[in-house]
Formats: structure tokens, C-alpha cells, sequence
């Protein structure tokens, strides 16, 4: 028998998700963002609920070769646009649309050789200063673009650094409008976040409001996944959001030990009264933070409860005292949701443990091991 680790991809909740984020922004298009392999899901599990996007949005030309693989004939966007000059001859040859955010990569599409021009969105750096262009140095860009034959439409586009936050877009906003105002292009502007807390509907004229905006194009990444872009501000649960991974194991030993008995590596837990522990078959080899102290939290059979000292590679120990109190029978072979959803509906938010480990969701979907077996799940 296999051990009893288990990562089950949900589907069907990745489709309720882009639809989440769709009424958010009814009258924009949307990128489904499936970078670092669909943060951690796959892209071919995730592929059949993200089929109803209008496009999808990735880094490197392996994942845009998947999507066209898997039968996608509709637009597939380069977010960090290529990186060298032969790049440009696959965009030309899958159709690939890319971000232009440096004059390298002006100069690599200068030097190109195509008889179909390509479909470009151009970056400004409007504060988060990372990628793309100054806005003193924007509408020269977009003039050197706009020269070229090989470039046939230009978007626009930006990313923004705090819409998760109380800072919000305003001043990023304020940049972005004055800048582009009269330049024509698509905008591609909303990240989950500001998606969920700043985009509104195209027919309420608040294209100059500086806390509100229109895309033409959404980006939801993380909100696809089930992951709350503002935890813990907001949690899933407000946002509408289900589960997309789930990461089970099972008891596979018990101990019950006494007052000051301690727990796993280092004794960082000594019990003040005596308990039963369960010892899980899962650790940081399997992508669980190994940060995550006493107290993150749990479901056991379905109920919530908490760890026990620290994690180890391939085992951690959770708390089954407050189980038996209640009178449940568990023990070796019970059901043990690290998080996701569990056999009986409840769900334990990625979010919440990965708050416990002083990380992000995004981190937990991404840091799955590849000794883990995957499993995707067509019904739920």
C-alpha cells in the first residue's frame, strides 16, 4: 500500500472561481493566469475549468506550448514577453501574443524577421518597479512600437503592488491615466486583487476615479486557485472562493504522553496536561511548511484541531485530545485535511496555514513536492 499522502486538484471549483472573478469585471476579458504550472495544480488538471476564459496569461514557451497542446486556439500571453531573439520565431509560429517591457526586447522585434506582425502589450512601471518602462520613457516606446512592421496592435498594461492593501491603486492609477490617456490600445491592468477590490463595471464612468479602474483584460492568478489576494483582510470564504487543492494524509500512529512530555524535534512543544497525539504521514519532503508552529491548524476527520510541535520531513503530529473530548473514535487511519476540503464538506483555507507559516497561499500551491501523488477529482 502507497503512503497515505494525496494532493486532489478540484476542477470544477477552478471554474467556479474564474466565474467568481468574471462578475467582478462583467464587461472586461480575462487572462486566466496559469504561470508556475497553475500555481502548483497543473496545467492539463486545471485546463477544463479555465476553458471558458477568453485567454491565458503564463510566463515561458513550454507552458504556452502545453496550452496549445491540450487544443487552446485562442489568445496565449507572454506576462515577461520573450527572453532572446529566437523566442520571436515561436510566438510567430503558436500565435503568442507577448509583453514588451524593455528596449532589448524593442530592438529583438526590430530585428525580426515575420510576415504576420505581432500583437504586443506594452509595460509601464507605475510604481511597482519591477518590469517595463518608465513613465518619462512610455510614450517613446510606444512610438518606437507603433514604427515597426513587425507590430501590428499594442496594449497597454501595468501591475500594481499594494491593491491588496490599504495603499490601494490610486497612486499607480493617477500615473497609468495621465501617461496613456490619449494613447489607443486594450488595457490590461486588474491583478486578482484589484480585480475583487477596485474594478468596476465599463458603464459606470469611473475611468478618472483614482481608486476604482476599467480593464479591458482582467488577470486573476491567485483567486482562480481559491486563495483570498487580501488575507487575511478578506478570506476566501468572503470572497465567494472555493478550495482547488486539497492536501490529505491519515494517522498512521498514536501516542499518549503525560504532563511535560515533549513533542518532535528540538521539544519545542511540552504539554502542560496529558494528550493524545496523532503522527501524520506528511512533512516538509511533501511541501508543508516546515515553519508552521504548534497551533496551525487542522481538520482531523473533518474537525478542526492543531498541530504539535515541529514539522518533520516526512511526519508532524497533530492534537487528538479535543476529538476524543467529544467523544470521536480516531486514530490510525483517520482522515487528516493539512488543507482544502475534507471527505465531510469542511474546508480548512490554504490561507490560514499558510498564515501560520508567515507565508502566502501562493507559496503552499507552488512548494507541492513531486513525491506526492496527485489525484484530480471530475466531480467536485
Amino acid at each position: 500500500m502507497p503512503r497515505p499522502i494525496l494532493a486532489t486538484i478540484h476542477p470544477a471549483a477552478v471554474q467556479h472561481n474564474l466565474a467568481r472573478a468574471r462578475r467582478a469585471a462583467p464587461d472586461a476579458k480575462t487572462w486566466a493566469v496559469v504561470k508556475a504550472n497553475a500555481y502548483g495544480h497543473g496545467i492539463e488538471r486545471v485546463f477544463e475549468g479555465l476553458r471558458s476564459a477568453d485567454g491565458f496569461a503564463l510566463l515561458d514557451l513550454d507552458e504556452a506550448q502545453r496550452v496549445r497542446h491540450l487544443g487552446w486556439r485562442g489568445p496565449i500571453l507572454l506576462l515577461e514577453g520573450v527572453f532572446e531573439a529566437r523566442d520571436l520565431e515561436l510566438c510567430s509560429r503558436l500565435d503568442l501574443w507577448h509583453a514588451v517591457h524593455c528596449d532589448a526586447q524593442i530592438d529583438m522585434l526590430a530585428a525580426h524577421k515575420t510576415n504576420v506582425p505581432h500583437r504586443v502589450f506594452l509595460k509601464m512601471n507605475s510604481g511597482m518597479n519591477r518590469l517595463g518602462f518608465t513613465p518619462e520613457r512610455f510614450r517613446s516606446a510606444w512610438a518606437r512600437l507603433n514604427a515597426l512592421p513587425q507590430v501590428d496592435e499594442i496594449s497597454l498594461m501595468t501591475h500594481f503592488s499594494d491593491a491588496d492593501g490599504p495603499r490601494g491603486i490610486r497612486h499607480q492609477m493617477q500615473v497609468f491615466n495621465e501617461v496613456t490617456r490619449d494613447l489607443p490600445g486594450e488595457r490590461s491592468l486588474s491583478n486578482s486583487a484589484a480585480t475583487l477590490r477596485h474594478t468596476v463595471p465599463a458603464g459606470d464612468n469611473a475611468t478618472d476615479a483614482p481608486d476604482t479602474l476599467m480593464s479591458d483584460w482582467i488577470r486573476p492568478g491567485i483567486v482562480l486557485y481559491g486563495s483570498a489576494p487580501d488575507h487575511p483582510e478578506h478570506t476566501s470564504l468572503d470572497w465567494g472562493l472555493l478550495p482547488t487543492m486539497t492536501l490529505s494524509s491519515k494517522i498512521i500512529a498514536t501516542q499518549a504522553i503525560e504532563t511535560g512530555a515533549s513533542v518532535g524535534y528540538g521539544s519545542k512543544f511540552v504539554a502542560e496536561h496529558p494528550l493524545t497525539l496523532g503522527v501524520v504521514a506528511c512533512g516538509y519532503a511533501d511541501g508543508y511548511p516546515r515553519v508552521c508552529p504548534t497551533g496551525t491548524p487542522v481538520l482531523v476527520a473533518g474537525q478542526r484541531t492543531r498541530t504539535l510541535g515541529r514539522v518533520s520531513m516526512d511526519m508532524l503530529a497533530v492534537d487528538l485530545t479535543p476529538l476524543h473530548a467529544a467523544g470521536q473514535s480516531v486514530g490510525f487511519g483517520t482522515e487528516v485535511t493539512l488543507w482544502g476540503r475534507a471527505s465531510n464538506g469542511a474546508v480548512l483555507g490554504i490561507d490560514e496555514v499558510a498564515q501560520s507559516a508567515g507565508t502566502l497561499g501562493y507559496e503552499l500551491m507552488c512548494a507541492l513536492a513531486p513525491r506526492v501523488p496527485v489525484l484530480v477529482d471530475d466531480g467536485c
